[in-house]
Protein backbone atom coordinates (compact mmCIF):
# COMPACT_ATOMS: atom_id res chain seq x y z
CA UNK A 1 0.00 0.00 0.00
CA UNK A 2 2.77 2.43 0.87
CA UNK A 3 4.66 1.74 -2.39
CA UNK A 4 1.65 2.54 -4.60
CA UNK A 5 0.99 5.73 -2.61
CA UNK A 6 4.59 6.88 -3.14
CA UNK A 7 4.38 6.15 -6.88
CA UNK A 8 1.11 8.08 -7.11
CA UNK A 9 2.60 11.09 -5.26
CA UNK A 10 5.70 11.05 -7.50
CA UNK A 11 3.58 10.88 -10.64
CA UNK A 12 1.43 13.81 -9.50
CA UNK A 13 4.55 15.87 -8.70
CA UNK A 14 6.22 15.13 -12.03
CA UNK A 15 3.16 16.13 -14.03
CA UNK A 16 2.56 19.26 -11.98
CA UNK A 17 6.07 20.69 -12.54
CA UNK A 18 5.83 23.58 -15.00
CA UNK A 19 7.70 23.17 -18.26
CA UNK A 20 10.92 25.15 -18.34
CA UNK A 21 12.98 25.91 -21.40
CA UNK A 22 16.13 27.86 -22.07
CA UNK A 23 18.09 29.16 -24.98
CA UNK A 24 21.79 28.51 -24.79
CA UNK A 25 24.23 29.89 -27.33
CA UNK A 26 27.98 29.73 -27.64
CA UNK A 27 29.59 33.17 -27.40
CA UNK A 28 30.48 34.68 -30.76
CA UNK A 29 33.51 36.91 -31.19
CA UNK A 30 33.25 40.21 -33.05
CA UNK A 31 35.15 38.54 -35.90
CA UNK A 32 32.60 35.72 -36.09
CA UNK A 33 29.68 38.16 -36.02
CA UNK A 34 31.33 40.31 -38.69
CA UNK A 35 32.21 37.55 -41.13
CA UNK A 36 29.06 35.43 -40.70
CA UNK A 37 26.56 38.27 -41.10
CA UNK A 38 25.26 38.98 -44.60
CA UNK A 39 23.92 42.38 -43.55
CA UNK A 40 25.36 44.78 -40.97
CA UNK A 41 24.00 48.28 -40.49
CA UNK A 42 23.88 51.14 -38.02
CA UNK A 43 20.45 52.68 -37.67
CA UNK A 44 17.50 53.81 -35.60
CA UNK A 45 14.57 51.55 -34.74
CA UNK A 46 11.48 53.31 -36.10
CA UNK A 47 8.66 50.98 -35.07
CA UNK A 48 7.64 47.58 -33.76
CA UNK A 49 4.45 45.84 -34.83
CA UNK A 50 3.37 42.49 -33.41
CA UNK A 51 1.44 40.43 -35.96
CA UNK A 52 0.16 36.93 -36.47
CA UNK A 53 2.47 35.88 -39.30
CA UNK A 54 0.48 34.58 -42.28
CA UNK A 55 3.30 32.34 -43.52
CA UNK A 56 4.09 30.50 -40.27
CA UNK A 57 0.94 31.12 -38.22
CA UNK A 58 3.14 32.28 -35.33
CA UNK A 59 3.23 35.53 -33.39
CA UNK A 60 5.99 37.73 -34.83
CA UNK A 61 7.44 41.17 -34.17
CA UNK A 62 8.19 43.28 -37.23
CA UNK A 63 10.74 46.04 -36.58
CA UNK A 64 11.54 48.81 -39.05
CA UNK A 65 14.88 50.63 -39.02
CA UNK A 66 16.03 53.85 -40.60
CA UNK A 67 19.50 52.82 -41.87
CA UNK A 68 22.05 55.55 -41.10
CA UNK A 69 25.12 53.64 -42.31
CA UNK A 70 25.42 50.40 -44.25
CA UNK A 71 28.46 48.46 -43.04
CA UNK A 72 28.08 45.20 -44.99
CA UNK A 73 25.57 43.87 -47.52
CA UNK A 74 22.76 45.61 -49.37
CA UNK A 75 19.54 47.22 -48.15
CA UNK A 76 17.57 50.39 -48.64
CA UNK A 77 17.18 53.41 -46.38
CA UNK A 78 14.50 51.48 -44.45
CA UNK A 79 15.16 47.88 -43.42
CA UNK A 80 12.56 45.58 -41.85
CA UNK A 81 13.23 42.46 -39.81
CA UNK A 82 10.70 39.88 -38.64
CA UNK A 83 11.46 37.99 -35.43
CA UNK A 84 9.44 35.24 -33.83
CA UNK A 85 7.68 36.21 -30.61
CA UNK A 86 5.92 39.15 -29.01
CA UNK A 87 2.59 40.09 -27.47
CA UNK A 88 -0.29 40.15 -29.97
CA UNK A 89 -2.87 42.48 -28.41
CA UNK A 90 -5.78 41.51 -30.69
CA UNK A 91 -5.63 37.84 -29.72
CA UNK A 92 -4.16 38.52 -26.25
CA UNK A 93 -1.47 35.95 -27.07
CA UNK A 94 2.16 36.15 -25.96
CA UNK A 95 4.94 34.11 -27.53
CA UNK A 96 8.10 34.60 -25.51
CA UNK A 97 11.34 33.24 -26.97
CA UNK A 98 14.24 33.67 -24.56
CA UNK A 99 17.20 35.48 -26.12
CA UNK A 100 15.36 37.11 -29.03
CA UNK A 101 16.37 40.77 -28.71
CA UNK A 102 13.93 43.63 -28.53
CA UNK A 103 14.43 46.97 -30.24
CA UNK A 104 13.04 50.19 -28.76
CA UNK A 105 11.74 52.74 -31.27
CA UNK A 106 13.88 55.87 -31.25
CA UNK A 107 17.02 54.05 -30.09
CA UNK A 108 20.12 53.46 -32.25
CA UNK A 109 21.66 50.04 -32.88
CA UNK A 110 24.31 48.24 -34.89
CA UNK A 111 22.66 45.03 -36.11
CA UNK A 112 24.37 41.90 -37.50
CA UNK A 113 21.90 39.83 -39.56
CA UNK A 114 22.09 36.49 -41.38
CA UNK A 115 20.07 35.72 -44.49
CA UNK A 116 16.32 35.54 -43.91
CA UNK A 117 14.86 32.09 -43.24
CA UNK A 118 12.54 30.45 -45.76
CA UNK A 119 9.64 31.94 -43.72
CA UNK A 120 11.14 35.45 -43.80
CA UNK A 121 12.43 35.54 -40.19
CA UNK A 122 15.75 37.19 -39.42
CA UNK A 123 16.93 37.68 -35.84
CA UNK A 124 20.41 39.06 -35.18
CA UNK A 125 23.26 36.54 -35.20
CA UNK A 126 23.63 34.93 -31.81
CA UNK A 127 20.33 36.62 -30.90
CA UNK A 128 21.24 39.30 -28.33
CA UNK A 129 24.95 39.00 -29.31
CA UNK A 130 24.29 40.54 -32.75
CA UNK A 131 22.47 43.60 -31.37
CA UNK A 132 24.64 46.48 -30.18
CA UNK A 133 22.87 49.38 -28.51
CA UNK A 134 24.17 52.98 -28.62
CA UNK A 135 24.67 55.35 -25.74
CA UNK A 136 26.37 58.73 -25.58
CA UNK A 137 29.07 59.18 -22.94
CA UNK A 138 31.07 62.42 -22.77
CA UNK A 139 29.90 63.42 -26.28
CA UNK A 140 31.08 60.09 -27.76
CA UNK A 141 28.76 57.49 -29.26
CA UNK A 142 29.46 54.17 -27.53
CA UNK A 143 28.33 50.68 -28.64
CA UNK A 144 27.76 47.65 -26.44
CA UNK A 145 25.90 44.36 -26.37
CA UNK A 146 26.88 43.79 -22.74
CA UNK A 147 29.67 41.31 -23.57
CA UNK A 148 33.44 41.74 -23.49
CA UNK A 149 34.28 43.08 -26.97
CA UNK A 150 37.87 41.82 -27.11
CA UNK A 151 37.15 38.17 -26.42
CA UNK A 152 40.24 36.03 -26.89
CA UNK A 153 40.22 34.17 -30.18
CA UNK A 154 39.59 30.43 -30.06
CA UNK A 155 42.41 28.06 -31.04
CA UNK A 156 40.71 27.52 -34.41
CA UNK A 157 40.58 31.27 -35.07
CA UNK A 158 44.23 31.70 -34.06
CA UNK A 159 45.26 29.12 -36.66
CA UNK A 160 43.37 30.98 -39.39
CA UNK A 161 44.34 34.59 -38.85
CA UNK A 162 45.32 37.16 -36.30
CA UNK A 163 42.61 39.00 -34.42
CA UNK A 164 42.17 42.69 -35.20
CA UNK A 165 42.34 44.65 -31.95
CA UNK A 166 39.45 46.88 -30.98
CA UNK A 167 40.02 49.82 -28.66
CA UNK A 168 37.61 49.31 -25.79
CA UNK A 169 37.01 51.46 -22.72
CA UNK A 170 39.58 50.47 -20.08
CA UNK A 171 37.05 50.61 -17.24
CA UNK A 172 34.35 48.78 -19.25
CA UNK A 173 35.62 46.35 -21.94
CA UNK A 174 32.06 45.78 -23.16
CA UNK A 175 32.02 49.32 -24.62
CA UNK A 176 33.78 50.81 -27.64
CA UNK A 177 33.53 54.04 -29.64
CA UNK A 178 31.17 53.66 -32.61
CA UNK A 179 33.77 54.73 -35.20
CA UNK A 180 36.40 52.29 -33.89
CA UNK A 181 33.80 49.52 -33.75
CA UNK A 182 32.62 50.05 -37.35
CA UNK A 183 36.22 50.26 -38.64
CA UNK A 184 37.09 46.97 -36.91
CA UNK A 185 34.01 45.25 -38.37
CA UNK A 186 34.91 46.51 -41.84
CA UNK A 187 38.51 45.31 -41.39
CA UNK A 188 37.29 41.79 -40.58
CA UNK A 189 35.30 41.80 -43.82
CA UNK A 190 38.18 43.08 -45.97
CA UNK A 191 40.45 40.08 -45.23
Amino acid sequence: MKFSTIILILAINIFSIPMVSATSLLPLSLEQLSTRATLIFYGTAISNEVIKDETSGRIATVTKFNVAELIKGNTGEIHTIKQIGGYHANSKTRLLIHGVPEFQPGKDYVVFLPDKSSLGFSSPLGLHQGRFAMTTIDDEIIVSNGQHLNQPASARQLNRASQIPLAVHADNPSQARLDDFINTVRAYNSK
